[in-house]
């Protein structure tokens, strides 16, 4: 999954302007028929606008430049033609920065004692999570009639800065075998670009591994030396909850395929935020109900030179509670309240940092799993709905039905 991200972005305060009592008073509930009876409109908070429809892949992130560039990434797979891509018109996108940096020459994968391994490439996107783009280099491929998701090879997961107004690569960094594992999934990326918090004054990036094998935690990379390093490996926030089943549109979920029978969701570390100052990274599982949060400088001790530093940050993990249920992915504003968005009731949270309370923003029948968000600069929160529940991988093959919107 994508979120592609130049600064911390923030969105500005005008979008807050109405109030949680506001949000139940005037949504939410409506009266019908001759005997008055109450309903649930499935509705409250500001309007959504349906402002990009996909037609051709399903996206998974979203993220807008300042020079008013829409860039959507996709999950890949064999039936893809593009990882990273650019919204043309309403209805369109094309290959971004081009076709020919989104397909490795050695193809998407390759077998190793029988395994399937995703292309070890350095110079291709083959999946991408997060112009910063993060590419998971574990594409989804088809073996003997199964979806399948390939291993990383060394060299394919990459983070990529690439310059926005003319499409160049500037940098890619690759990760170490100790660092990202070949059973490693990197999901979302935030960036700290402060001077003070590396000692290159280059900044640093914080990038969740949701690995669905279960080796999740932090990857930390500093953008300035290269050097990569894992914090809360295996952590348990940042574990897959075990036997959860949640709902989406009413309906208790289950993983269905060609392949088994029904079985419980996986999904380790997936929403990630900072908070305003970069002090504090906010952060959930996809299948947990709680909240965690932990000081930042915890996350940047890196064990090579801090023999002690595992076992600080174990015990530094702060459970802010419940969160109102299951989140995706999370995103801030310029007052510092983070956005969570919530694929089973359709709708996006916000986390007050101040109350240190769940409250509700907006909700829309629309919203069949909102995935992924960024912070516009014209004041919009931009968020991808994919169905994902409905995927062919978690739902024997059907159920997905276009438009995707964004």
């Amino acid at each position: 999954m994508l979120q592609v991200r130049l600064l911390r972005c923030k969105i500005y305060a005008i979008l807050l302007g109405i109030s949680t009592a506001q949000y139940l008073t005037n949504g939410t509930f409506s009266i019908a028929g001759p005997s008055n009876v109450r309903y649930d409109t499935g509705m409250f908070g500001p309007d959504v606008e349906e402002y990009h429809y996909f037609y051709d892949q399903w996206p998974t992130g979203i993220a807008m430049t300042e020079h008013n560039k829409t860039i959507v990434c996709y999950t890949r797979g064999e039936e893809n033609a593009y990882t990273l891509g650019m919204v043309s018109n309403t209805t369109a996108e094309v290959a971004y920065p081009s076709l020919a940096y989104n397909t490795p020459a050695d193809g998407l994968y390759q077998m190793i004692d029988g395994l399937p391994y995703g292309s070890n490439s350095t110079d291709a996107l083959i999946k991408i999570d997060v112009i910063w783009v993060l590419d998971t280099g574990r594409p989804t491929i088809n073996v003997n009639g199964v979806a399948t998701l390939a291993y990383a090879s060394i060299g394919g997961p990459k983070l990529v800065g690439i310059l926005a107004h003319n499409a160049s690569v500037l940098y890619t960094y690759t990760f170490p075998a100790d660092v990202h594992y070949y059973d490693s999934y990197m999901r979302d990326v935030r960036f700290d670009l402060l001077a003070n918090v590396t000692a290159s004054g280059s900044g640093i990036a914080y990038i969740s591994d949701s690995s669905p094998e279960g080796r999740t935690g932090f990857i930390m990379l500093d953008l300035d030396t290269g050097e990569s390093w894992r914090q809360l490996s295996q952590h348990n926030s940042t574990q897959s909850t075990p036997e959860d089943v949640p709902s989406y549109n009413g309906l208790p979920f289950y993983t269905e395929s060609n392949s088994s029978a029904a079985r419980h969701l996986i999904g380790g570390l997936d929403g990630i935020e900072l908070s305003l100052y970069g002090d504090i990274m906010f952060y959930s599982t996809q299948t947990t109900d709680y909240l965690y949060s932990i000081e930042t400088s915890y996350l940047r001790n890196n064990p090579a030179s801090d023999s002690g530093s595992v076992a600080a940050a174990n015990t530094a993990v702060e459970n802010l509670g419940q969160k109102g249920g299951k989140a995706a992915g999370f995103v801030s504003d310029s007052l510092g309240m983070i956005y969570m968005l919530m694929p089973e009731t359709n709708a996006i949270y916000i986390y007050n940092t101040t109350t240190m309370l769940a409250e509700p923003y907006v909700r829309d029948p629309r919203m069949i799993y909102p995935d992924r968000a960024f912070s516009g600069y014209d004041g919009y929160i931009y968020f991808v709905v994919n169905q994902l529940p409905y995927q062919p991988a978690w739902n024997d093959g059907t159920g997905e039905i276009p438009p995707a919107l964004l």
